[in-house]
């Protein structure tokens, strides 16, 4: 099986590598889908976000990093995903989560795998690591190590 993991991924988190390696027992091939959404004003460029994913996963065969524009359905079609990856840390996250499940598999037939965050991680989202970032404060124990702000700059 081989799972699509879509996101801005902006900055990518301990949570979000959690889910990555928790999908991994699960699926023969992880493609982590880094999207391109021009509404959203992003503190990493697109290429700043694969480079640093791209670093992280560099050992494991089984871990591909792309981006993509468009619908999240373009993305599985084009790299012949079998089954979308989601994480889910809250109820709220959930009921969000369920109706794109369900319009994925109405609409492409795509089943949805949802992972609930391991609840050690589950305050840890992009938002918060970016609010932080902007405050000043230390992100480094939320985001992965190939990602941090003073790689960048």
């Amino acid at each position: 099986m081989k799972l699509l993991f879509p996101g801005t991924f902006d900055p990518f988190t301990k949570g979000h590598a959690d889910l990555v390696e928790r999908a991994l027992a699960l699926c023969d091939e992880l493609v982590i889908a880094v999207g391109i959404n021009g509404q959203k004003a992003p503190m990493y460029s697109v290429e700043e976000r694969l480079n640093a994913i791209s670093r992280h996963y560099r050992d494991n065969a089984r871990v591909s990093v792309i981006s993509y524009s468009g619908l999240t359905a373009d993305a599985v079609r084009q790299t012949g995903a079998t089954a979308i990856l989601r994480g889910v840390r809250s109820g709220a996250d959930f009921d969000m989560e369920r109706t794109l499940a369900d319009a994925n598999l109405a609409v492409l037939g795509v089943e949805t795998i949802l992972l609930v965050a391991t609840p050690a991680l589950q305050h840890v989202s992009s938002s918060l690591c970016r609010e932080l970032d902007h405050f000043g404060y230390d992100t480094d124990g939320l985001v992965i190590d190939t990602f941090r702000k003073k790689d960048s700059e």
